[in-house]
């Protein structure tokens, strides 16, 4: 028995079941781990949503932006991309199945000591407060009006950081930070437009992790997100976003030993 955990795989089916062959996934007996972001960009996404949901409780997934914006564009709250590849989500005749269970997917999972998110969390937060935050956007997520709440949640983006932000402000913030975020400054100031390497961040900018005594510090967290950092293995930082679906590699880690294993990706 083993746990897998799965960078970005953004509609690339051909890969995951590559990897998932690689390493000889046993579906009654291993469970995979996987970042967020399972849609999008790729050309298979309908097929990854399928085969993901299709896992029960042997996969675990948290919500990413490009799964949080197929949400949206089920609700008709937005439109889509030019690079978008979710139509033939959109259109297939199980999307309501799909899309429902998606919407309950959680936007952070902790389990062993590991704590899983897609894309960072600010220095300030603890972890129960980022527990405590992750909730309360699952619970608009998932109740019957989320479509009513669902513009705040994807259109909101604000950096404001005040300890009595309003509701609809902390949901919106919470998911960007949870599922956007790459670098902030020392005081916690986000910039989620940036999406470059590390070394070309703004000035006054640095990753999330690198936060001196960032709140979290303690705690291993797994995310993804962030293809232009690559992967990341420190002292409770595991970052597995290999770019695969920009041409590079699909990546996992086997929680029981840290041993990392990659397959190359067609772009």
């Amino acid at each position: 028995m083993a746990t897998y955990a799965i960078g970005d795989i953004q509609g690339c089916m051909t890969a995951l079941q590559r990897l998932l062959d690689h390493i000889k996934f046993d579906q009654a007996q291993d469970r995979l781990w996987l970042v967020g972001d399972l849609v999008n960009r790729g050309p298979h996404s309908l097929e990854v949503l399928r085969f993901v949901k299709q896992l029960g409780p042997s996969a675990v997934t948290v919500l990413g932006n490009h799964d949080i914006h197929l949400l949206a564009l089920w609700s008709q709250i937005t439109q889509l991309g030019r690079k978008d590849t979710l139509q033939p989500i959109l259109s297939a005749p199980d999307a309501e199945e799909l899309l429902h269970w998606l919407r309950f997917r959680p936007l952070l999972y902790a389990e062993n000591g590991y704590t899983m998110i897609h894309a960072g969390m600010l220095p300030a937060w603890s972890m129960s407060q980022a527990v405590a935050l992750a909730r309360e956007v699952e619970k608009a997520l998932q109740a019957e009006n989320f479509k009513e709440t669902l513009p705040t949640i994807y259109f909101r983006k604000t950096d404001d950081l005040s300890d009595d932000l309003s509701a609809e402000k902390r949901l919106g913030l919470t998911t960007n930070v949870l599922t956007r975020l790459r670098v902030c400054t020392h005081e916690g100031v986000p910039k989620f437009s940036f999406k470059g390497p590390p070394g070309e961040a703004p000035p006054g900018y640095f990753p999330w992790f690198q936060i001196p005594n960032r709140a979290t510090q303690h705690d291993t967290i797994i995310f993804g997100h962030w293809s232009a950092l690559g992967i990341v293995q420190e002292d409770h930082i595991i970052a597995l976003d290999g770019g695969c679906v920009w041409g590079r590699e699909l990546v996992t880690m086997r929680l029981e030993d840290h041993q990392l294993i990659r397959v190359p990706c067609a772009k």
